[in-house]
């Protein structure tokens, strides 16, 4: 490992409590600041971000929360909705958390006197992921231990519902292929199935295990990624149904990948929560090496800013930013 690789977090948050998710807003909320969030033990914190790289009145970092919602219970998971609107009148929040009370919540706020949440109950298991149908933003995809991934309507409705073979451990819905959702799972396949006929339609197979995260690249639909024992795997869809590259990077086992948002041969990977540090690694396809490795005390969540190549994690009070090159 080059020691110029090695950089410490360009910025931080403190945060009140522990940090178990933190998701920036993959999607244009009408405002120059990014939108945030991040799931402690008992709430959820919706805040905005601005950064020099994208700003040159902005010294550093700037981060304002915005508002604090009681959850009552650790957070899981969190998804952005599309349908978030910083530039509306009154502007609109919608998120949706899984926490481990095997249930989804769907907030709503207009950030004044409007504060809703729904429950979604179906799950007899812990939830692992969940995202919104990325254009209209009216139904949820939630995968879990039991085995199961479910899609829901905003009144928490079932409208689809698809047995899986083991632990479902992410579920992504692509702008780009609306009628589509690719579900992975623990057992190292990664299914992709048709909303319309309800079928699976394609699968790709790691071939290790356990499958602990994958992700659908934003600016390529073709290439899908993810982490496997203590390995990331890249495939080209059309290629073939098995890996194109891989690489062992996490000692101890690997435990999230996410694509950058902004650079399809970029993403990120973090190890285990270790006993002291967790491992970030942000990789590059054309580089033989991580092009940054950073460390974070018990880091956990992964997310890219959405036009920027930064990503951030989260700890034990704080959010830790890191900014790496295209």
């Amino acid at each position: 490992m080059k020691q110029d690789s090695t950089r410490n977090t360009a910025y931080t948050v403190d945060c009140e409590d522990y940090v178990h998710v933190v998701k920036f807003n993959p999607f244009d909320s009408g405002d120059a600041c990014s939108l945030i969030a991040y799931g402690g033990n008992n709430y959820v914190v919706v805040g905005t971000c601005r950064f020099q790289e994208e700003d040159a009145e902005v010294e550093g970092m700037q981060y304002k929360t915005l508002r604090t919602f009681h959850h009552g219970i650790r957070v899981d998971a969190i998804a952005w909705s599309p349908e978030t609107r910083l530039d509306a009148l009154p502007p609109q929040i919608r998120f949706c958390t899984a926490a481990s009370d095997k249930k989804l919540r769907l907030f709503t706020s207009d950030l004044q006197d409007k504060n809703e949440f729904k429950t979604f109950d179906g799950h007899s298991d812990y939830i692992n992921d969940l995202v919104f149908a990325p254009k209209e933003g009216q139904e949820v995809a939630s995968v879990s231990d039991d085995h199961t991934c479910r899609v829901w309507d905003l009144e928490g409705n079932e409208k689809a519902h698809f047995v899986l073979r083991s632990p479902g451990m992410s579920v992504c819905w692509h702008p780009e292929e609306a009628f589509k959702l690719m579900v992975a799972e623990k057992n190292g396949t990664i299914r992709f199935y048709d909303l319309i006929t309800q079928q699976a339609i394609l699968s790709l197979e790691c071939e290790q295990t356990p499958l602990m995260s994958a992700d659908w690249c934003l600016k390529n639909t073709l290439k899908i990624g993810a982490v496997a024992g203590s390995d990331w795997l890249i495939w080209d869809i059309t290629r073939s149904s098995y890996p194109q590259d891989k690489r062992p990077v996490h000692v101890d086992r690997a435990r999230l990948f996410r694509w950058s948002r902004v650079n399809e041969n970029l993403f990120a990977t973090t190890g285990y929560p270790g006993k002291t540090t967790t491992q970030l690694l942000v990789h590059h396809l054309g580089h033989p090496q991580p092009i940054l490795t950073g460390t974070a005390a018990v880091g956990s969540g992964l997310t890219w800013h959405r036009t920027l190549p930064l990503c951030a994690v989260g700890g034990d009070h704080k959010i830790f930013f890191w900014v790496t090159e295209m």
